[in-house]
């Protein structure tokens, strides 16, 4: 479009226009689709013609309960799970599932087993051992969390193992699953629903929806549930996976919007072609970036090739006194979100699901035109 069109526009036109052109690689909240932002919008207003906002009805009325068993029922297929598998949404955050997850699945007279690949798997490793007897199998600690630990052993005699998919500050991402006879517990909140994953290979799988799947509040479990009930401890209700699949999620208020978000959200990712159809768009831009990086005399990766994160691209300069002069290009072109972790330093593009691979083109074109005035 160009500028004697964009003035014009109605100022409202000229917002819409101008939000259009912002390329978020925000590392979470992430980016979500225009599409659900718009039915998002709309729902805050006039929910199911109710004339009536969502955020303002009974959570218990059929309109409500329509969007959780939907959401439910939505990411029971597309994480290929069976009746064996009771999901839930609830509130706070994948931190809460730190605690919950051993408080449900550690025996008292049980031992869990951790693998840590990053802050949030540590944070995890924390709470694990306030609950019962937690063992660290694997760590990549000590090359701050460049790569993904492989090979360790698995005691057979674990209540569950604990990994982490994807880490977010890091850069980090597993690509293939461990191999175990015990029930794995994955968190994965910064790549669920980014790549086909067969979610029955798992024993309970947790994610904060606020990556790729809908707005910060709201938190995905899936559990199997012939795992539950087995610790020989008394549980606080609101802890307790069992209360909270008895009343399907609404034991107590939930977060109802953000849980509608998630529902308009992966309306959004079926009516496009499913987790195939992002998995191969998230290869696309994922594959450009890196091929960048490696090419770029003036940038480099932060982890390991063969563990690198297609969600979370962690990269920094070699020559750390131009960033400056990079951070005014980047920002002069409409990106945001782009500068890295303090653990880590540089840049983090996040390249979350509803993230366009123009937007990318865009930080790629950047790249290239920064090593031509400053290589």
């Amino acid at each position: 479009m160009n500028s004697s069109s964009v003035t014009s526009q109605t100022p409202a036109n000229k917002n819409k226009e101008s939000h259009m052109k912002v390329h978020n690689f925000s590392a979470g909240p992430g980016i979500l689709p225009q599409e659900v932002l718009q039915q998002a919008s709309e729902a805050c207003i006039n929910f199911d013609n109710l004339h009536l906002s969502l955020l303002e009805i009974s959570h218990r009325s059929k309109n409500f309960e329509n969007v959780m068993e939907e959401a439910m029922a939505l990411t029971k297929e597309l994480l290929m799970l069976d009746d064996n598998y009771k999901v839930m949404f609830l509130g706070g955050g994948a931190s809460l599932q730190f605690g919950m997850v051993p408080t449900n699945l550690l025996r008292t007279d049980g031992t869990a087993g951790y693998v840590n690949t990053g802050v949030w798997a540590g944070k995890a490793i924390k709470e694990a051992k306030i609950i019962g007897n937690t063992k660290v199998l694997a760590s990549s600690e000590d090359h701050n969390f460049n790569f993904i630990p492989k090979g360790f052993a698995v005691p057979k005699d674990l209540d569950y193992l604990h990994i982490t998919s994807n880490n977010t500050i890091f850069g980090t991402q597993m690509k293939k699953w461990p191999v175990t006879p015990v029930p794995i517990v994955c968190d994965m909140s910064s790549d669920i629903f980014s790549r086909k994953v067969d979610g029955k290979q798992f024993g309970l799988i947790y994610a904060g929806a606020q990556k790729n799947m809908g707005a910060a509040g709201s938190t995905m479990v899936a559990v199997r549930e012939d795992l539950l009930g087995k610790t020989g401890r008394t549980m606080l209700s609101m802890l307790d996976y069992r209360v909270h699949i008895k009343g399907g999620s609404m034991y107590n208020t939930p977060p109802v919007f953000p849980i509608y978000v998630s529902l308009l959200t992966l309306r959004w990712l079926k009516k496009n072609g499913g987790v195939e159809w992002i998995e191969k768009i998230n290869q696309a831009k994922a594959q450009a970036i890196y091929s960048e990086i490696d090419r770029n005399s003036l940038f480099k990766g932060t982890c390991e090739k063969e563990d690198r994160s297609n969600m979370n691209v962690c990269f920094v300069m070699n020559k750390p006194e131009l960033e400056p002069e990079f951070d005014k290009m980047w920002k002069e072109a409409n990106i945001s979100g782009i500068r890295g972790h303090r653990d880590v330093g540089g840049y983090r593009a996040s390249l979350y699901n509803a993230l366009p691979l123009e937007s990318v083109q865009v930080l790629v074109n950047v790249m290239q035109a920064f090593e031509k005035s400053k290589g």
